[in-house]
């Protein structure tokens, strides 16, 4: 593996979040600084926000999912054995994929129809399918990552080593 895809793979979603939450937080200080100051808002300002903020949460989820950071309930997985742990996590990834999956077919056929019929946003006046495209776009990197997730706890449990659990924000 090349090492820039080696730093994409490692940092993807990182710069990805970075790049939308500077967009959002920029844009939001720019606005609330027209309008205070100078008493004067746009309507574009206010649709960038919110549409950085899409992409922001759809990335993230795809972030989360890399870093096994996810919403779970794993009370059960301290009394477990390590394979059955590893067994449960595979089957966690696989049901998530499926849900995924038909996310991506559903979430794709509202972005074509916004692509047929042309529609616009209310401020920008810019095709929406940029807009839409979030959607698909943040669940094709959560199924990519859930891949990559199924690869290596396929590889830990034929090794015999412990699964990667991610990184825990509470302890």
């Amino acid at each position: 593996m090349s090492k820039l895809f080696r730093a994409i793979d490692k940092n993807a979603e990182r710069w990805l979040l970075l790049v939308f939450y500077v967009m959002l937080v920029g844009t939001m200080f720019i606005e609330v600084v027209r309008r205070e100051v100078f008493a004067y808002s746009s309507i574009w300002g206010e649709e960038i926000v919110r549409y950085a903020f899409i992409y922001l949460a759809w990335i993230g989820a795809a972030a989360a999912v890399k870093e096994r950071g996810h919403i779970r309930i794993d009370v059960l997985m301290h009394y477990v054995p390590r394979r059955v742990k590893t067994l449960l996590y595979i089957f966690g990834d696989l049901v998530m994929f499926i849900v995924a999956i038909f996310a991506l077919y559903w979430s794709w056929e509202t972005v074509h129809v916004s692509w047929t019929f042309g529609s616009v946003t209310h401020g920008l006046r810019i095709s929406q399918v940029f807009f839409l495209f979030a959607v698909p776009f943040g669940f094709a990197l959560v199924i990519s990552r859930l891949v990559q997730s199924f690869l290596r706890d396929l590889a830990d449990l034929r090794a015999g080593r412990p699964v990667y659990e991610g990184d825990k924000l509470f302890d």
